[in-house]
This record gives C-alpha cells, structure tokens and sequence, in this order.
C-alpha cells in the first residue's frame, strides 16, 4: 500500500468528544458514590496508539464554548500529543448543547458490564464541513491516513454530510481512507436508507474496511457469515466468506480485517482477528488475554492495525500489532491503550509478561 510522501498528520480522526464516569473497583453504577471521569471517543481511542508512539495526530471535532466539561477535554487530547481543531459552539439555553456522556461500569467475574449512553443535545451532532478548510487540511498540510468511523456518520445529517465530505476530499488528495463500520441500531432507526447511501459510498473509496458480521450485513447489506457453532475453525471460514464477499462488492479497498471475541468471563477473552490485505490472508486464533475493562479493545486493535500500516511494516505484522494494542487497551482504566514503546506491544504478542528491568 503507497501512502502520500508529504504530510503534516500520520493520522486524521474526525469525532465527537464525550466524557465516561465509571464506578471504581469493578462496582456497577446504580450502587455507587465514586466516579472516575474520563475524555474518550472511539475515534480518539483509536488515534491514541499513533499518539503514544510518536506519530503526528489531528482531530477534527466540536466543543461547548465555555464548558468546563470541553476545557477537561482539550486538556486530554494535548496530554495524548493530538492536535485538534473545530469551532466553539455556543451552548444557548440550559437545555442546549453539551458533550455527552457514557456511564459504564466494568463488570467483574460473571457480572457482566452495563453501558448507558446519554448523547441528549450532544455537540457533535452540528460537525460540519463549513467549519473546516478541507483544502488546507488534505492537500496544503497533507494526511496520510483518516480514519473515518460510522458512530460519527451516524450521528446526525450534518455529521453524516461531513463524513462524506471528509471522504470525497481524502480520496481527491490522495490520503487513504480506513472506515470502521461501527453500525448502531438506536442511531439507524427510521434513517436505514439515507445511511445505507452514506456508508455505501464511503466504503466504495476506502482503502481499508473494518467491520464484524453485524456491521458488513447491515451497513452495507454484505451476507453475514453462516453459523460456525463452537468450532474456531468453521467459524473463521465463515468470516473469510463474508470477507470475501465485501471484496467483490467494495474493490476500491485492499484491507479487510475484523476482530475475533469470545468471553469467557468478565476478567478473561479468547482474542483474535482476521485480515485480507493484498489478496494474503493472515489470522490470529482466539488466545487467553486477561480484561481489567473491555471497552475500547476493538479501537486498540485498529490504532495498532493502522500504526503498523502507518510504519510500513510486512503485511503479516499488521495484525499481529492490532491484536497486541487492542489487548494492551483491556489492561487499562481508560478506554484507550497508552503504550510506552513498540518494545511493550510486543512483549505481549510474544507472550512475555516478565519485569523488565
């Protein structure tokens, strides 16, 4: 895969930053009095591996002019070295906008987690591509990849025109493309057939598409795979079939991964995934990783997926590099992964948890 020689960004993510409140020690909500709050995103989750590791990173959002809430925000992205850029929207009313909010809980043992989204007058709903000079962004400063994600396509009209937008001046300027799927049945709702149209024809000049079964089938109306049972390897073959299938519909794109999950507990996954890259598959069987919290494992996998791509590593590093940041993310109480090194990823791919001194 070429990449764009003269950049100013490795990576570009455009997204609506929110906060999380999580109950601490594994509590679930409705019984607690202490909260932990964070910034997140999936999209920033996702950019986060680049970050950490030294790669230059924009983000493309919104924020409540003068909010406290938008202030803790900005604050998080400068500490995980991302540049941002987007307008300050008045609030208006009391009953105006704001940043939403994620309340989760971890789970722990057999009691599984418990998300509840409150997105009610959300900011990154008004991203709108009169906000930002594509121009400058794509051809002055140049990108090399923008990962687009289908929760900000999703999120309203305007987003979803944005997302379009984004994708149109990307493939003009010759950045790459990675879109993950990240279909959502409460924002699909009475809009499957104007989002269909959008997500189409983003994956119609993506260069790399992620997305699991429930995403391809319902997103782009890509048969799912057929039922595996408990057998990993008819399983595999299964998601290899759908894989395939999204090739011949969407050929613009060259990579093709999704990830592989089964819990087993709350505290301990079977982790895996899959890529199609150049027509040469390579698949990781599902192996034991412990969770101290799920959320964001997804999003780890592809910032490291990218990463790798970013680097310009051998093809079959690629997965090898998203399968260990996505399960470096679950080991953290943040929703994204903060590697210290490419040297700390590794260790975990090879298996090796031993001190290092």
């Amino acid at each position: 895969m070429k990449l764009k020689d003269n950049f100013k960004y490795a990576m570009l993510v455009p997204t609506s930053m929110g906060i999380r409140i999580t109950p601490l020690n594994g509590q679930p909500v409705h019984s607690s009095e202490l909260f932990k709050m964070q910034a997140t995103s999936a999209e920033t989750n996702v950019a986060s591996i680049s970050s950490y590791l030294g790669l230059p990173v924009k983000v493309l959002t919104t924020f409540v002019k003068g909010s406290p809430v938008a202030q803790f925000i900005k604050a998080n992205l400068r500490a995980r070295n991302m540049e941002f850029e987007g307008p300050d929207v008045d609030q208006g009313d009391p009953w105006g906008y704001r940043h939403q909010f994620n309340i989760a809980d971890s789970g722990f043992g057999t009691r599984g987690p418990r998300v509840h989204n409150d997105r009610a007058g959300e900011v990154g709903r008004t991203l709108n591509v009169k906000d930002f000079d594509l121009e400058r962004i794509f051809d002055k400063e140049g990108v090399q990849v923008v990962h687009l994600s289908g929760l900000i396509a999703a999120l309203s009209e305007e987003s979803g025109n944005f997302c379009l937008e984004i994708a149109r001046a990307a493939k003009k300027y010759g950045t790459r493309i990675s879109f993950d799927l990240n279909y959502r049945a409460t924002f699909w709702k009475g809009r499957e057939k104007v989002l269909k149209t959008i997500f189409t024809e983003i994956a119609a000049v993506s260069d790399i598409l992620i997305g699991n079964e429930e995403d391809f089938q319902l997103c782009l109306g890509v048969k799912g795979p057929e039922a595996g049972g408990k057998d990993i390897e008819a399983e595999i073959e299964g998601f290899k079939a759908m894989i395939e299938r999204v090739k011949k519909a969407f050929p613009n794109a060259s990579v093709f991964a999704t990830t592989l999950r089964e819990v087993v507990s709350v505290n301990e996954h079977l982790w895996g995934a899959i890529m199609l890259a150049d027509n040469q598959w390579q698949v990781i069987k599902p192996r034991p990783i412990q969770v101290l919290d799920r959320i964001g494992g997804g999003d780890g996998f592809v910032g490291g997926l990218l990463y790798a791509i970013l680097k310009g590593w051998p093809l079959e590093k690629w997965p090898q590099f998203g399968w260990a940041t996505g399960a470096l993310a679950t080991t953290f109480e943040t929703d994204y992964a903060q590697p210290a090194d490419e040297n700390m990823v590794w260790s975990i791919w090879e298996g090796n948890a031993r001190v290092r001194r």
